[in-house]
C-alpha cells in the first residue's frame, strides 16, 4: 500500500498500566512502523487520549472544555510517540488543527504532503479541533484528506464481534463484514459519525489487536489477523 492512516489506542499504548504510556509498547509500534516505512508506505497516525482523558470523562464541567482536554491528551500522546518513534531511527512530524506554540505545525494537506514525500511519519494530534467530535472521526477525516488507501484500527480487541466479548463468551468474530452492516448491527466500531462518514467516503478499515506480535505489519501484508471492514 502507498499510504495508510493508523489509527492507535491510547488505553492499548499503556499497556498492562491503562493509563500512561508503557514504553516498551511504543517502541515496538514504532519499529512496526518503521518496517511499513522501509518498505516505501507512507504512514498517517492519529492517537486517542483514553490513557489520560476522554471528553466524556467528566460530567460535571462543560462538554466543550472537557473536549478541549482530550483533544490536549492527544497532543501529549502524539509529542511522546513521535518521540520515541524517532529513537528507532524514524523522521516525524506533528501537525495540529489548532495553534500549539512551536510544539506542533497547523494541519494543511499540502504540508501533510511534503512531509510523507520526505519519507516522514506524520501524527495527527488535536482530533478535529472541535467539541463532540471524536478522535474517530477525525481519524477518517484525516485518512480521507490525505487519500490513504485503508485505516488500520489498531485496538485493545482483535477485531469486530456480533456482541461484546468482553460480556459475552460466545461472541463471534467476522472476519469481514461492511460498514453498512456494521452502522445497521449497531457494533460501533467507530463512533456513528465516523461510520457514515467512512461509508460516504468510501474508506475502509482494518481492524485488529495491537498487543499480537507484529500486527500493524501484518494488517497489510496478507497474513491479516483480525476483522476487515468494507465498503
Amino acid at each position: 500500500m502507498k499510504r495508510v492512516l493508523l489509527k492507535l489506542s491510547g488505553e492499548a499504548l499503556a499497556g498492562d498500566k491503562k493509563t500512561g504510556f508503557d514504553e516498551a509498547t511504543v517502541i515496538a509500534v514504532g519499529k512496526q512502523v518503521k518496517q511499513l516505512v522501509d518498505q516505501g508506505t507512507e504512514v498517517g497516525i492519529v492517537i486517542g487520549g483514553g490513557n489520560f482523558w476522554r471528553g466524556r470523562t467528566s460530567e460535571n464541567m462543560d462538554r466543550t472544555k472537557a473536549d478541549q482536554i482530550g483533544m490536549l491528551a492527544t497532543v501529549m500522546n502524539c509529542l511522546y510517540c513521535s518521540e520515541i518513534f524517532r529513537s528507532v531511527g524514524l523522521k516525524t512530524a506533528i501537525l495540529t488543527p489548532f495553534e500549539c506554540g512551536s510544539f506542533t505545525k497547523l494541519f494543511s494537506k499540502d504540508r501533510a504532503n511534503k512531509y510523507f514525500s520526505k519519507n516522514m511519519v506524520v501524527f495527527f494530534a488535536g482530533g478535529t479541533g472541535h467539541p463532540f467530535f471524536s478522535t474517530d472521526t477525525a481519524t477518517v477525516l484525516r485518512a480521507v484528506e490525505i487519500e490513504a488507501e485503508v485505516i488500520l484500527l489498531a485496538k485493545a480487541i482483535d477485531g469486530v464481534y456480533d456482541s461484546d466479548p468482553k460480556t459475552n463468551p460466545n461472541a463471534v468474530r467476522y472476519d469481514e463484514i461492511t460498514i453498512s452492516e456494521v452502522i445497521d448491527k449497531q457494533l460501533a466500531v467507530v463512533d456513528l459519525t465516523a461510520s457514515i462518514m467512512c461509508m460516504e467516503q468510501k474508506m475502509p478499515m482494518y481492524v485488529f489487536a495491537l498487543a499480537e506480535e507484529n500486527s500493524i505489519v501484518k494488517a497489510i501484508s496478507g497474513d491479516f489477523h483480525g476483522t476487515k471492514v468494507l465498503v
